[in-house]
């Protein structure tokens, strides 16, 4: 009333009180401002329930995976990396995780999982975050928490490829080309595969934390982008660099290891049992991927490098994260071992062809993503301690679902990686000159002196 009176004194001040739809308008206005609040209170309250207790969850695990990604990619990239190449690769870390958050809140989140029409892209809907559910789906969790979490796979997916580029690309080249990336490529198989998308619901392709999404398309896209690139110019050592910190490396991937387990958790939006076997499962498969790396490489070599550890752990923990929720604790190790196996043989036929992987992005990402994938279809069965197949799924049929969703993967992210690198390329070029490169950083591109980097 307070407000209608200030309003009604107003109006007589100019002349206007004595007009009748001054008065007439008056008393609606009073009556919406009175009402305003119930009707913000209702968009907030309205919809399904929210659990504090799953919120909680989720958030923690958003954060915790946020947290970690950054420091730890950084080290386990850069201890691989000469020392002088450790403050470029840390710069293009941090500005590929900026321009992909700006890019996932305005358009990205909406392509990958915004209101499904028509199964090849999320609409329109979710556009810079303005019309998002009270929960997500069936959870009993808020939309907006969803969205930081994904958020946490779109980071991790853009910033692993930062070894594909190691010690050579140019920072102008990288930053709008994460950004265009995280949009043209991962975007869409996010929505495919994890976002309501037609492998998921119409093939029934499964792929819960990530094996094929953000794994199996980092290590096709990372060997399109060594291709298009070339090797560099300085490798140390016969099998490539050895690494500058190997201690700083191992770190790095406990990281990078801890950060894969809460995202792999927070996946199932629910702090419960589920969640638990999701981070058992996961924990499993990297111990044993880590342990089967380390061995082959103490078999073939006859000794054992920091490196195969990483590695391992790794290859194994991304094999068992396509279906870490719905597989046994004894799969789990199957996965994992066979997820290290696949990424030791891949990583010796890369370095015999010449290939520049200088961290095994496509050994141990890609390779161990796509097996994973495929492996996922024995392993979810119930004979094997699974939780079983989907209704109107079978072994023969899970096996078609996850071979198309390979192939799927295999095909956008060689198509649309090499589209995108191009087309940037065309404006700024990929790689920075020689001199800088065998210098170890480009003064001009990164505002670093060698000095400063050593």
């Amino acid at each position: 009333m307070r407000i209608s009176n200030a309003i009604r004194i107003w109006l007589r001040r100019i002349g206007l009180a004595k007009i009748g739809l001054a008065s007439i308008g008056l008393r609606w206005m009073a009556g919406l401002l009175a009402f305003a609040p119930s009707l913000a209170h209702a968009q907030v309250d309205g919809g399904d329930a929210v659990d504090s207790g799953d919120t909680a969850f989720v958030l923690g695990m958003a954060l915790l995976a946020l947290a970690l990604i950054l420091p730890g990619i950084i080290l386990h990239h850069g201890g691989r990396l000469r020392a002088k190449a450790f403050a470029a690769t840390a710069t293009e870390v941090g500005a590929i995780a900026a321009i992909v958050t700006l890019a996932w809140v305005a358009v990205g989140y909406t392509l990958g999982f915004g209101n499904v029409t028509s199964g090849w892209l999320g609409s329109g809907n979710a556009w810079m975050l303005l019309d998002l559910a009270n929960v997500r789906g069936s959870s009993a969790v808020p939309e907006t928490a969803f969205v930081l979490l994904q958020l946490g796979f779109a980071v991790l997916a853009a910033t692993l490829l930062t070894g594909a580029w190691a010690e050579r690309g140019n920072i102008a080249w990288i930053v709008p080309f994460a950004g265009l990336w995280s949009l043209v490529v991962y975007a869409p198989l996010a929505h495919w595969i994890r976002g309501g998308g037609w492998l998921e619901t119409r093939l029934g392709t499964v792929d819960f934390g990530g094996a094929l999404v953000v794994h199996g398309c980092v290590g096709i896209s990372a060997l399109v982008i060594t291709l298009l690139m070339g090797r560099r110019a300085r490798l140390t050592g016969a099998d490539g660099p050895h690494g500058s910190a190997p201690g700083l490396a191992l770190a790095g991937t406990g990281m990078v290891w801890a950060a894969l387990l809460a995202l792999t958790a927070g996946a199932t939006l629910a702090a419960s049992d589920d969640a638990a076997t999701a981070l058992i499962n996961a924990q499993v498969a990297a111990a044993a991927g880590a342990l089967t790396w380390l061995l082959a490489d103490t078999l073939a070599s006859g000794k054992a490098h920091p490196f195969s550890l990483a590695r391992g752990a790794l290859a194994g923990l991304i094999a068992a994260s396509a279906a870490a929720n719905a597989i046994a604790p004894g799969t789990a190790m199957l996965a994992g071992l066979a997820g290290a196996l696949v990424g030791w043989i891949a990583a010796r036929l890369i370095r015999a062809s010449g290939i520049d992987d200088a961290v095994d992005l496509v050994a141990v990402h890609g390779f161990g993503g796509l097996a994973g994938a495929m492996l996922a279809a024995p392993l979810i069965a119930g004979t094997l301690g699974g939780t079983g197949y989907a209704p109107g799924m079978g072994p023969l049929r899970q096996v078609i679902a996850q071979a198309m969703g390979v192939g799927v993967v295999v095909a956008w992210s060689a198509i649309g990686t090499a589209i995108v690198a191009l087309m940037v390329a065309m404006i700024v070029p990929m790689r920075i000159s020689e001199a800088a490169e065998i210098d170890g950083a480009d003064q001009a591109n990164h505002g670093v002196s060698s000095r400063d980097c050593e």
